[in-house]
């Protein structure tokens, strides 16, 4: 078994193409999953148990969401657990093409922790609100509709991006990747699950939070009418 600087040399050259992924993920999330692999080869540690890992961080920060008082000591450490969780995420796909050892099973399980995580944060947020009206100024049960949009838009926006690369055909062995592109990676920021993050960070703030969350929520169903259009023209300028 390889040491930690053998493994992380390695996973610097066994990177996924950066094509289509936002700035935070680029140089942020996938760095610290690279760390994170590393160790967890030189551990001896699987790509599900990774997985596994990923979902215990992201699954206790989501119950602390639901169950705690909002406080600013309460947001650092949801967004902590969550952060970690995503770099773990991108951890078990790294160690799994380092060792080699990718396979359907591990697929299916990392995108069934995603959509679970998705859900869930979504979920908690909800029960939040209307757990704790008074910090967040949720009294109003329309505000209780904010999580519920914000949920739909994430879950269909997920199950869409996955659905069309399944359904895109496979580039030819050997052709060159596409090279990534700045400007995309910037506008992607909003919508990009690390960034999302952040706004946990303001749960002391209350209304602040709430804002900022709704806010995103915006964001997040304008980008999944343009991502829909885009996919489905991409898809069908694919000849049967």
């Amino acid at each position: 078994m390889a040491g930690f600087g053998t493994a992380l040399r390695e996973l610097r050259g066994a990177q996924k193409s950066a094509k289509g992924v936002s700035l935070y993920s680029r140089f942020v999330n996938r760095p610290a999953g690279r760390y994170l692999a590393a160790g967890s080869y030189a551990l001896g540690l699987t790509p599900n148990q990774v997985t596994l890992v990923s979902a215990a961080f992201s699954f206790a920060a989501v119950a602390a969401v639901a169950l705690a008082a909002p406080s600013w000591g309460l947001g650092i450490a949801v967004w902590a657990a969550l952060a970690v969780g995503f770099a773990f995420d991108s951890a078990d796909g790294q160690l799994a093409r380092l060792r080699g050892s990718g396979s359907a099973a591990g697929e299916w399980l990392d995108h069934v922790v995603d959509c679970a995580k998705l859900t869930a944060l979504h979920t908690c947020v909800l029960i939040a609100f209307y757990r704790f009206p008074e910090a967040y100024g949720t009294g109003g049960e329309g505000w209780l509709l904010v999580p519920l949009g914000f949920q739909f838009a994430s879950v269909v926006t997920f199950f869409g991006g996955l659905l069309t690369e399944k359904l895109k055909p496979k580039p030819a062995p050997g052709s060159p990747a596409a090279a990534p592109s700045t400007v995309r990676a910037v506008a992607l920021l909003p919508v990009d699950y690390g960034v999302f993050c952040l706004v946990f960070l303001l749960l002391g703030g209350g209304e602040l939070f709430r804002w900022a969350y709704a806010g995103l929520g915006a964001v997040a169903a304008l980008f999944l009418v343009a991502f829909l259009a885009k996919w489905f023209r991409e898809l069908s300028a694919i000849p049967r």
